[in-house]
């Protein structure tokens, strides 16, 4: 069963695991999109899964460039 998350635990999630910050202040499920702002300042959205799952902690501006396949 999976984890229900609680907008404390995510914010304690992104402040360790990422140099962004979350912006959003409050948490309705795993389809919500979530609101961060990057260390550069760009202001993004991002579901909590594809925030985690991805190695994209940032904005587009500053995440590295994916290798082609």
């Amino acid at each position: 069963m999976n984890k229900r998350w609680t907008i404390e635990e995510i914010r304690e999630y992104v402040k360790k695991n990422s140099t962004s910050q979350l912006l959003s202040t409050e948490y309705k499920g795993f389809s919500q999109k979530l609101q961060f702002k990057c260390s550069c300042g760009n202001v993004f959205e991002k579901t909590l899964t594809k925030f985690k799952g991805s190695n994209q902690k940032s904005c587009t501006d500053c995440a590295p460039i994916k290798p082609s396949r």
